[in-house]
């Protein structure tokens, strides 16, 4: 990792201007498909450190940095904020109401912007093509799907890898790489049952949606216990249920909002038919007059990291750091897949540190989504610089 020390040896005289941006991009969160202010930041960096910039998919940006002949990488950060109330008290929170970095996308843009001007600085140390990709939506799952949409593939050259990092909640500054299943896919569901709504004097002119509902949610807790092969992982979850607003007026439908992990593709499957399978015959033996409504939405792919390409990044971790852990597998979700999907090729997602070890420790920290979600600035945002170009540089030096 020689080359990487060179390349890297000015990182602490870049760490200032990485934080100033770390700090704007906190202050100034935006939401899913709205981060035009983010998306003009970026683009301007990029074009100032000589990237060839385009955006796609509306607020998604892509530097692309040519610089002869091998190996072509693109990594990616994702840029939206949630929308959450900040209460973290610190002096660069949060200036949009009720809009927050939550889950540190500011932390994954700062980052890979810092790892993109390095390289650009020292392209006599590397021979290849970088390409900085700056991902929307993260959060709704569409950014990902809608640069793919807008021409991904046909407009930036053909990728050999592609690399993501996410800040969590684990000792800032540490590393965590694993082969194989890291994020579960998910699935939201929003599903219509339909009854006959009647008085409640008169509940035999009925078909009450309640208990409907209320069966559904009883007999949908037995598919993960009697559905899915023991010790295969999948989770099914009834968020919500609404129906009725009176105490003496029965509804004619019902909503359940339900939400569904695996990390299996087979067992996704399996998840879906029986949800289907379980509400088609509840509401038949109900006497529904209607069939029942699906609407899937904020759908997630299975992030399933490449043993070649992980085995060779963790390789270089261990050169350049010392030591990198093994990271377990996330039941949270992500959309960064569908971008290497896009071009059929192979990949590596990791996790990075960014909780103060001592409050890791204690079990204080805050996790990701939360109004207190505060990653500490260092050693966090130069680790997630060097992850970022150690990454880049096992392919192209």
């Amino acid at each position: 990792m020689d080359i990487a020390r060179k390349v890297l040896a000015d990182l602490d005289k870049e760490l200032q201007w990485v934080h100033e941006t770390y700090r704007d991009l906190h202050r100034h969160p935006e939401l899913s498909l709205e981060e035009t202010r983010t998306s003009a930041l970026v683009a301007g960096k990029l074009e100032e450190f000589g990237y060839q910039v385009q955006h796609l998919g509306g607020t998604g940006v892509v530097g692309v940095l040519d610089n002869g002949p091998g190996r072509t990488v693109v990594a990616r950060a994702d840029m939206d904020a949630l929308p959450v109330q900040e209460a973290t008290g610190l002096d660069y929170a949060s200036e949009n109401d009720g809009v927050m970095h939550a889950c540190g996308h500011d932390v994954h843009v700062a980052a890979l912007l810092g790892a993109a001007k390095l390289l650009a600085d020292h392209r006599t140390e590397w021979s290849g093509t970088y390409i900085a990709l700056f991902q929307p939506a993260e959060e709704t799952a569409q950014g990902s799907a809608a640069m793919v949409a807008d021409g991904l593939a046909d407009k930036i050259p053909a990728p050999d890898v592609a690399f993501a990092q996410h800040v969590m909640g684990l000792p800032a500054g540490e590393l965590q790489t694993i082969a194989g299943p890291v994020l579960s896919a998910g699935d939201s569901i929003r599903i219509t049952v339909h009854g006959t709504g009647a008085h409640g004097s008169m509940p035999q002119l009925s078909v009450d949606p309640v208990v409907l509902a209320a069966s559904i949610v009883m007999r949908l807790q037995s598919v993960v216990s009697r559905e899915v092969q023991p010790g295969e992982f999948a989770v099914l979850t009834i968020g919500s249920v609404q129906v009725g607003a009176k105490s003496n007026i029965i509804a004619d439908k019902a909503t359940l909002l339900l939400n569904l992990r695996s990390y299996d593709n087979a067992v996704r499957e399996t998840l879906i038919k029986a949800v289907e399978r379980i509400v088609r015959g509840e509401c038949a033996a109900a006497g529904s007059p209607k069939e029942p409504e699906f609407e899937y939405y904020d759908q997630f792919p299975l992030t399933t990291n490449d043993a070649a390409v992980t085995a060779r990044v963790s390789a270089a971790f261990e050169a350049y750091f010392g030591a990198v852990g093994s990271a377990g597998r996330q039941s949270a979700s992500e959309d960064f897949s569908r971008i290497p999907d896009a071009f059929g090729v192979p990949y590596t997602f990791w996790l990075l540190g960014g909780m103060d070890p001592q409050a890791c420790k204690e079990g204080k920290t805050a996790p990701n989504h939360s109004p207190h979600f505060a990653p500490v600035i260092e050693p966090t945002l130069a680790r997630g610089v060097e992850a970022m170009a150690v990454a880049a540089l096992s392919e192209l030096a």
